[in-house]
């Protein structure tokens, strides 16, 4: 099958607007969603990040002094009774939480009639991951992949059990693996197989250093049946010259340096292109991987601030059709099924979408492809 392409230009309604936390401005490390001209995924510039000299942690170690000092306090509760937790959530999911969090806060209000306040914290996944364990007093983590929740649960941060604690096994939104074309598609691409066309130019970023990448490689593999999948992916990453650090540099690769005939990205991000004005030229391929986005509550910070209660709450209003709407609008496959009805037309079904369950979960994916000397390593070592 060679798949949907689709045009992504969708309308999206003006929703209101999210506060930044003082903390995330205060140490720099939440992400700017605009400044992002000539980059049409709209996907921002690294994290700044502050260190401790030798000690290699984040500025936010320092949260509850910062809080003493700029009024935010270390616990949860203030002094009126209004309950603060942070959010911290990989960078494309900003727009949604512009319209979940107001949303959320009034829902608290009417429910309970406590005011809770949600500040939020934007960076790449795997960053935020890190700058958890380091000591970001989140107390709700929404990543883009269960690899990195599952590195704070090695950090003794959340518990093992997560994901029986969470609905839909902690997985709140789903995208999928897209290929931007030129305009026009001149080269004709329609399906996996051609990518791996002598002459083509792909690019993508390097697995070992992205996340994003880590789920196109898995596309790749999973497009054909298993004892062609090597050389199916040895094919097409001949065909990748370069092999940038992250998504925002193949991205750049992409449209500011103008190489390539074929940019591998998620499908929310060519949505979220289209909703700012610049629609792109995409296929969505069959069979496709299931990109699935998880959230957690961090069990060792709401412990200590006892944010429990409201933590759970907000991340159970994630899973509501309010909610599993606002992400809809801005790119992302809802995983509520009413609300996955309402924008099917959006979003094309794939007959064969393969999970990270199916490939053995992320201990065996990691250990199989993306360890060093592991399958990936080859892959590079014999081109």
């Amino acid at each position: 099958m060679s798949g949907a392409e689709r045009l992504g230009n969708f309308p999206l309604g003006e929703g209101p607007g999210v506060r930044d936390t003082e903390v995330e401005k205060f140490l720099g490390i939440g992400v700017n969603m605009e400044g992002t001209a000539g980059n049409p995924l709209g996907i921002p510039s690294p994290v700044a990040v502050v260190w401790f000299g030798r000690v290699g942690r984040w500025l936010a170690v320092g949260s509850l002094l910062l809080g003493l000092l700029l009024g935010l306090g270390g616990c949860g509760v203030g002094s009126q009774g209004e309950v603060r937790i942070l959010l911290a959530s990989f960078a494309v999911t900003r727009d949604a939480y512009r319209q979940i969090i107001p949303a959320f806060e009034a829902h608290w209000l009417a429910q309970t009639g406590q005011q809770v306040r949600v500040e939020s914290s934007y960076a790449g996944s795997a960053t935020q991951a890190r700058a958890v364990i380091d000591g970001l007093d989140a107390d709700v983590v929404a990543l883009a992949l269960g690899l990195d929740v599952e590195r704070i649960v090695a950090a003794g941060l959340v518990r093992p059990d997560w994901e029986s604690r969470t609905p839909n096994q902690g997985i709140v939104t789903r995208s999928v693996v897209v290929i931007v074309t030129r305009q026009g598609n001149p080269h004709a691409i329609h399906s996996w197989l051609d990518l791996a066309r002598p002459g083509l130019q792909v690019v993508t970023a390097n697995p070992k250093t992205s996340g994003g990448a880590r789920w196109n490689f898995l596309a790749l593999w999973s497009a054909v049946p298993e004892p062609q999948a090597l050389a199916f992916t040895t094919q097409v990453y001949k065909n990748v010259r370069v092999l940038p650090r992250d998504s925002r540099e193949a991205t750049d690769v992409f449209f500011q340096k103008g190489q390539g005939d074929a940019l591998l990205t998620y499908e929310q991000e060519v949505i979220l292109a289209g909703l700012r004005g610049q629609p792109l030229p995409y296929v969505v391929p069959d069979p496709n991987i299931s990109i699935d986005n998880p959230v957690a509550v961090v069990d060792a910070t709401v412990e200590r601030k006892g944010t429990r209660a409201v933590a759970e709450a907000f991340v159970n209003y994630l899973f509501t059709p309010e909610a599993q709407r606002a992400f809809a609008e801005v790119g992302f496959r809802p995983v509520e099924p009413t609300v996955a009805q309402e924008f099917a037309q959006r979003y094309p079904p794939i007959e064969k979408l393969v999970t990270v369950a199916d490939l053995g979960g992320w201990e065996a994916i990691q250990n199989r492809f993306f360890a060093d000397g592991a399958v990936f390593d080859r892959i590079q070592a014999g081109l």
